[in-house]
């Protein structure tokens, strides 16, 4: 069987340090979608680490960490990565497998994205400009480069093909675009080169051989399931398959192979970039929780939106997945506050609903409230579920009711030692 860790929220929700704290019970971990768009930060020993297309299980000594066919990799971030792993010694050639069937991030992949963000004007997606939707049109329009591509003598005839045809692009978007191609070439093949002394595999046999031999396996989710391309906030999702689902077509698992669905959500809500968030908070409040809980993207750097629980949105998530278990991230943050507010339907149209609707732009939606008891202890030197505070035992034990899902585990602050098991 393989385990899945996903986030139900908007990405954010703290994936890498869990992943981090897990990866002791499992033998692998596997990436099954998305790319350097997503910002994993591990925090241990005093030091912060942030993965973008690795696995988060590399910090340990004995877990294979394979990246998976549903995954794009851009070889320039990717060495950038591997470089950052070399002053902690880890033995990455190792411990690190790639699949064949990922596709490549070109530089031009790159390119296309900022050209059609700034195509859109106002009306952007707020994209990370990553290269990440560029590179999944061209898998799906069956133009793109995969990982296993580089394994034959004529990979830089089928680059040069396919950078071509996005410069025509891009001319085609007609917007100003500073670039130089040559300069970033060099940087991408360098990368390739560094790529290529890693081992290539064909992982959904190499997952399929590991479940065989009784391996426990880890997938990794990237993003959000609201961002997911089919499930999430329409347009402004992401390229991918974020939910339970992707893991199936991101690793080649077969539906009744999946075990735990391990679900990751913060004590609040927060949404980097644009695209609708029915609780997003433009008050003190709001202030507070960017403030004391550092809320800025791990990959982008910009500043997250804040806002209270979102439990229509969270129900929906922990529905699609199949969620088995829950881990409540940053309680901490939420120390201090008198009230908790957790949202628990929406006035849609005229009426109250407590489900998802189609579309939650604020002209559409507003959210319906209910006030908790908040806490005013300090959580972050806890270790013990017996010395929570109360109030947050009754905030922990409301949001269980509610989506019929255990919390097993509190986070209260960002280092791996402080997670409360319960």
């Amino acid at each position: 069987m393989v385990d899945l860790l996903l986030g139900l929220q908007w990405g954010d929700e703290g994936k890498g340090k869990i992943v981090d704290v897990l990866t002791k019970d499992y033998d692998i971990i596997a990436r099954f979608q998305g790319g350097p768009n997503a910002g994993h930060t591990l925090e241990f020993d005093g030091i912060k680490h942030v993965l973008h297309t690795i696995p988060s299980g590399i910090f340990h000594k004995n877990a294979i960490n394979v990246v998976g066919n549903g995954v794009v990799i851009d070889p320039v971030i990717f060495k950038k990565e591997l470089d950052n792993l070399n002053q902690f010694s880890i033995d990455y050639i190792a411990k690190l497998l790639i699949s064949r069937k990922a596709h490549l991030i070109l530089p031009t992949h790159r390119l296309l994205d900022a050209a059609s963000e700034t195509a859109k004007g106002k009306a952007k997606i707020g994209s990370t400009l990553k290269g990440i939707g560029p590179t999944y049109m061209d898998k799906t329009g069956r133009n793109g480069m995969r990982v296993g591509d580089l394994e034959f003598t004529d990979w830089k005839e089928k680059y040069r093909a396919l950078a071509d045809k996005h410069e025509a692009m891009i001319a085609y978007y007609n917007v100003d675009i500073q670039y130089n191609l040559p300069e970033l070439e060099t940087e991408f093949f360098e990368g390739v080169e560094t790529l290529k002394k890693l081992t290539f595999i064909d992982s959904e046999q190499y997952i399929f051989d590991a479940m065989a031999a009784g391996k426990k396996i880890l997938a990794e989710g990237a993003q959000g399931s609201l961002l997911d391309i089919d499930f999430g906030t329409y347009p402004f999702v992401t390229s991918s398959n974020t939910t339970a689902a992707g893991a199936c077509t991101g690793l080649g698992v077969a539906p009744g192979k999946i075990g735990d669905v391990l679900g990751i959500f913060k004590a609040y809500t927060t949404r980097v970039g644009s695209g609708p968030f029915p609780t997003e908070l433009f008050d003190q409040d709001g202030e507070t929780m960017g403030r004391v809980g550092n809320e800025f993207g791990a990959t982008t750097g910009r500043p997250r939106r804040c806002g209270w629980l979102d439990l229509v949105a969270l129900k929906y998530a922990v529905q699609i997945n199949g969620v088995t278990e829950l881990m409540m991230m940053k309680a901490d943050v939420l120390s201090g506050f008198d009230t908790i507010k957790v949202c628990t339907a929406y006035h849609y149209k005229g009426e109250e609903i407590a489900h998802l609707p189609y579309n939650i732009e604020a002209e559409n939606v507003t959210p319906i409230y209910k006030e908790l008891k908040g806490w005013s202890a300090d959580l972050t030197k806890m270790t013990k579920a017996e010395e929570l505070p109360a109030a947050l035992n009754e905030y922990i034990a409301y949001l269980e009711q509610e989506l019929n899902v255990p919390i097993k585990i509190v986070s209260v602050g960002p280092d791996r030692l402080q997670t409360i098991l319960r």
